[in-house]
């Protein structure tokens, strides 16, 4: 997989090697620069997504037998190959996704191959509980895999997404099957084909691609033990319905409307940094993207001019380009999204203070490029403050009070992410606890180590990813009672 053809050897990959079905349905990934065909897959069957599944589960039993230091010395080889073919990984990343290679190359795989360490050493160190009861009798407990896990994918992260599901997965002793989301589907190919190289016996990963009818046909297979999704709000919702007539375990990663809170005393140069990152990395397809930045009214003035100066300063081009600091968005209709939420923000008697507008780049005409916007004159209950767009859109808010701004910041149905900005650690502290959001920052935003949790609150989501705390999600615990003395009964 490498130059402008990133053509994978066949759609699927399952039992260890790809598989192909010509009766599934064709679609394409398209270069969001050009609108370019770079590959071509077919999407499953109902017969490849039970092959999928059934070489999931004839393989996870062993699996699960397998000792943890056994099982994470695969994802530790497997972390060194993604590091080594970093470089390659990325190039298709951006093909696939429209995302700037100077993203890519240090955000997407190398996440990935951060997630696999992670989990690669977790994986030896799960222990069990022993428990004393009385003299003649003990109880302990096993954490044990949940069998068949379903992975459901985002097209705004794809290997991250992928490594995020896979890596705890397979270090508690679950075999995988993964949908990518239709609109990037090669990177989680890779994947699979390096978790192969790395030693991971055949059909505990395995990778079906499609639309939602594939999507479906896993969530509600009696094969399945969990599902995990990365998604919108409504797919968040029509998943855990289908999860819940079997009563699956279900992990949901979803969007949100995050509110990033500047502070008279921040730092003018770090917070206008924040604010840049919470909104405009990846063309603003972030789903924790602070996009209601609300500003105190002492250093309003100086953080805005400071804002537009360095908005207006981003490069937008060819994703290729390592000069590129923004590419286009991820296809024609996300474009059209996000050019009607700018224009209803105008409608409802917002001032765009920059950008918003589409923009022709040379050798890329085809692609849909939007400047980043800001916005500012917003009432709380504007479109633009209430709804996801996923794209560059920011909202700058004044606030004077810190009750009053919490309150509003917390007034939304979303609760994945929030920051504040301020150099008084005791009001950072003081405010954070008081935001409902499930990943908070503290003079950053948007940085997601592998070793945090993160997830959300509210109707931004269910369970967490990354981390110690994604043990709880990929597992199950038994407990087990011991008697060693005499059984007394009362009949």
């Amino acid at each position: 997989m490498t130059g402008e053809n990133a053509q994978p050897k066949a759609s699927h990959y399952i039992g260890g090697q790809y598989v192909e079905d010509t009766d599934g349905k064709v679609f394409e990934s398209l270069y969001p620069a050009t609108g370019q065909p770079v590959a071509r897959v077919h999407s499953a069957t109902d017969a490849i997504v039970e092959k999928a599944l059934a070489s999931a589960r004839d393989a996870q039993s062993a699996w699960a037998e397998t000792p943890g230091f056994e099982r994470g010395r695969i994802l530790l080889k497997a972390a060194e190959i993604l590091r080594k073919r970093n470089d390659e990984i990325a190039r298709v990343e951006t093909l696939d996704t429209g995302k700037a290679i100077q993203e890519t190359l240090y955000v997407d795989a190398v996440s990935a191959a951060d997630n696999m360490e992670y989990f690669g050493h977790l994986a030896a160190t799960l222990t069990s509980e022993h428990i004393p009861l009385n003299p003649t009798s003990f109880a302990y407990t096993l954490r044990e895999p949940l069998g068949v896990v379903a992975g459901i994918g985002a097209w705004n992260y794809p290997i991250q997404v992928a490594s995020w599901k896979a890596a705890p997965s397979l270090a508690l002793g679950n075999a995988l099957v993964f949908k990518p989301s239709e609109m990037t589907p090669l990177t989680a190919l890779i994947l699979a084909e390096v978790m192969t190289e790395a030693g991971l016996p055949d059909g505990l990963f395995n990778v079906v691609q499609g639309m939602g009818d594939v999507g479906a046909q896993l969530v509600s297979s009696p094969i399945v033990d969990k599902v995990t999704l990365t998604g919108s709000v409504p797919t968040g919702a029509k998943v855990m319905a289908s999860a819940a007539e079997s009563l699956k375990h279900v992990t949901l990663e979803l969007g949100g409307k995050s509110p990033l809170i500047i502070f008279d005393d921040a730092d003018l140069e770090n917070a206008v940094s924040g604010a840049l990152m919470a909104n405009f990395y990846s063309s603003g397809q972030v789903c924790s993207n602070g996009t209601r930045v609300f500003v105190q009214d002492g250093i309003r003035e100086a953080f805005t001019q400071r804002l537009i100066e360095r908005t207006t300063a981003i490069k937008l081009g060819d994703p290729l380009d390592p000069d590129t600091q923004m590419g286009p968005m991820i296809s024609k209709r996300q474009a059209e999204i996000v050019a009607g939420y700018i224009a209803k923000g105008l409608t409802e008697g917002a001032t765009l203070l920059t950008g918003g507008e589409r923009q022709t780049v040379s050798g890329c005409e085809a692609g849909e490029f939007i400047t980043p916007a800001i916005f500012s004159a917003l009432r709380d209950d504007a479109t633009i403050v209430r709804e996801e767009i996923f794209g560059p859109v920011m909202c700058l808010l004044e606030f004077s009070a810190e009750e009053d701004v919490i309150a509003r910041a917390n007034d939304t149905e979303f609760g994945l992410a929030a920051g504040v900005f301020t150099r008084d650690l005791a009001r950072a502290h003081r405010v954070i606890t008081k935001l409902q959001a499930g990943t908070t920052w503290i003079n950053n935003f948007n940085v997601t180590p592998v070793g945090v949790p993160f997830g959300g609150h509210k109707r931004s989501g269910i369970g967490r990813e990354n981390a110690e705390a994604a043990v709880a999600y990929y597992s199950q615990i038994k407990s087990v009672y011991v008697e060693m003395g005499d059984v007394d009964a009362p009949y």
